[in-house]
């Protein structure tokens, strides 16, 4: 009896990890792929669709949660599994890492009071998605 109860708890332990580092994953990835359609949207008004503030903000506004939220969702029970496209330079030196976080979020902050219209649309984001960029770079996998 004891002996069953503790193979129970044992695999129930190693199913509790597995979920653990896959809902790791899972959130970064849609955190990721909400930061990639609010990209989009502000993209898209840079290449001439029309001004929306409102969709700006909201846009700027993804940024900034995911740069609260991401930095914990890299724990290093998460660095393989999930499709995760995450590269083991991300443990190896995680204070650069979220430290790009942090000016992604410094950086969404600060545009949020600057941008009011199109012209400071385009002045603000013109490095902006530098930030985005210089991450990926060193810190996902590319993609085929």
């Amino acid at each position: 009896m004891k002996r069953t109860l503790f193979v129970t708890a044992m695999v129930m332990f190693g199913a509790t990890a597995v979920l653990a580092q896959s809902d790791a994953i899972a959130q970064r990835r849609a955190l990721m792929k909400e930061n990639g359609k609010a990209a989009q949207a502000i993209a898209a008004m840079l290449k001439g669709a029309p001004f929306d503030l409102a969709t700006v903000q909201a846009s700027l506004k993804t940024f900034v949660n995911a740069a609260q939220k991401a930095p914990a969702l890299f724990p290093d029970d998460s660095k393989t599994g999930g499709d995760t496209h995450a590269l083991p330079a991300i443990w190896e030196n995680k204070a650069d890492f979220n430290a790009h976080f942090a000016k992604l979020g410094d950086d969404a902050t600060a545009a949020l009071a600057t941008i009011k219209d199109a012209a400071s649309l385009k002045a603000t984001m013109a490095n902006f998605f530098d930030d985005c960029g210089s991450c990926h770079q060193t810190y996902r996998a590319k993609l085929n």
